[in-house]
């Protein structure tokens, strides 16, 4: 494909008019401001659109779609324990397949190519992402409330069978990560272990990091003050690549930790507010050294999976926190939105719009009213633009989504079969 006289989101976040951007296989082979010489197959015409990297979200849930508007109104801990937890224990396997096809689905139309997800289920989240054509970091998260052996978990178990029959699958789009939920649900034995086995692996590691003030300070008292930062970094576990989300209350001292250890926030701005967590302070995290990308958390949290609705609280909140109106710029936050959210998975060609580089690529239609005046379109992306203002999304050169279209999913089947399988598996928490 030839995207032919479209404007683009450059490396340096800056807007390029009238370019030619060249698509063949799965990579980027030409950019520039007259049309190849080479014949490069179907022209799509770029006058009134913008052509940008994929989004990354860096932090989901994706099989929890089924619970969209089921938990409302609680903190996490009740949350968890009153709504989440007994509706999880009854979700079976091609529940979460239908589901994942669902998330995909809405990341796909609302222009994200990539996601990082934390769950079980991992056959049934392959198999969906395998069939779509998206790209995901999965990880099968590990929680362990008693001493003993890593080995002996059921989600350790899962997640080595996940590494040892999908790492790298479906030519690479599919990645295993390793996860331990959080410090709260984790005995420090087993996290030690767990940090062994990862670099045994060389795998990189999501965690959740202290996402709120009593999951914070109850660390604290349980670890001679350490923070969850300090007693994840003392197990090793962040010697790793890692991926940390929400990290609201992490403290000046985790930051510089945080900096040194090269870990990356996954800030999810949507769910912490909803869920009554708190704000994410990102001018100081920025300010530390700390590398930060953005994630939507899960459809039972957020509500939805739309990640131009993450960038423009990333954008506003600091600036509301901080009291100063230049906390944080658009560029920043697309930056954090493509290019970090990739480099966070470790998929180190993806991300830019430069020739060699994997062809995942969205494009956006200018022409909303919305959209209208355009004194500043890095502005107007941030503050005015919509996920919904996306006209194609393209993962290694194909074509997973346009104009209402989706190739490889058919959406009708899927949400019919979400909507059932929720209404029955509601039935049986209601039933006991």
């Amino acid at each position: 494909m030839l995207f032919s006289d479209i404007s683009i989101l450059t490396p340096d976040f800056t807007i390029q008019e009238h370019q030619y951007v060249a698509v063949k296989g799965n990579a980027i082979c030409y950019v520039g401001d007259t049309p190849p010489e080479q014949d490069c197959g179907p022209l799509y015409d770029g006058k009134g659109k913008l052509l940008l990297p994929g989004l990354v979200n860096t932090h989901s849930h994706s099989p929890m779609t089924l619970l969209r508007g089921y938990a409302e109104n609680l903190p996490l801990d009740r949350w968890l324990n009153e709504k989440v937890f007994p509706f999880e224990d009854r979700i079976q396997g091609e529940d979460a397949y239908y589901a994942v096809l669902l998330s995909i689905a809405e990341m796909l139309r609302t222009g994200t190519t990539s996601f990082s997800d934390m769950y079980f289920f991992s056959e049934n989240v392959a198999r969906a992402v395998g069939e779509s054509g998206i790209k995901c970091n999965f990880s099968r998260s590990i929680v362990s409330f008693a001493e003993g052996s890593i080995g002996d978990l059921p989600g350790f178990q899962e997640s080595e069978a996940i590494f040892r029959d999908y790492h790298h699958a479906f030519n690479g789009r599919f990645l295993v990560d390793m996860s331990l939920h959080a410090e709260y649900t984790n005995q420090v034995s087993i996290m030690e272990q767990f940090a062994q086995v990862a670099k045994d692996h060389n795998l990189q590691v999501q965690i959740h990091l202290s996402e709120t003030q009593k999951e914070h300070q109850e660390c604290k008292q349980r670890h001679n003050g350490l923070t969850p930062a300090q007693v994840f970094a003392k197990a090793g576990v962040l010697d790793q690549p890692t991926v940390a989300a929400h990290c609201v209350w992490v403290e000046e001292g985790d930051m510089e930790l945080m900096a040194e250890k090269g870990v990356t926030v996954a800030t999810c701005p949507a769910s912490n507010l909803k869920l009554g967590s708190g704000i994410c302070n990102l001018p100081m995290l920025l300010q530390k050294g700390v590398k930060v990308a953005i994630g939507t958390d899960s459809a039972a949290s957020n509500n939805n999976l739309n990640l131009w609705k993450e960038l423009y609280l990333a954008a506003l909140l600091p600036k509301g926190i901080t009291h100063d109106a230049t906390a944080i710029t658009p560029a920043q936050v697309l930056e954090m939105a493509t290019a970090q959210g990739y480099a966070a998975q470790g998929r180190t060609d993806c991300g830019k719009i430069l020739p060699g580089y994997r062809a995942d690529l969205v494009v956006l239609s200018l022409s909303g009213p919305h959209m209208t005046p355009s004194t500043n379109l890095l502005n107007n992306l941030i503050y005015a633009a919509s996920g919904y203002d996306t006209l194609l999304t393209m993962v290694d050169g194909k074509v997973l989504y346009e104009n209402g279209e989706y190739p490889t999913i058919d959406l009708e089947r899927v949400k019919y079969e979400v909507s059932r399988r929720t209404r029955r598996i509601i039935r049986e928490v209601n039933q006991g």
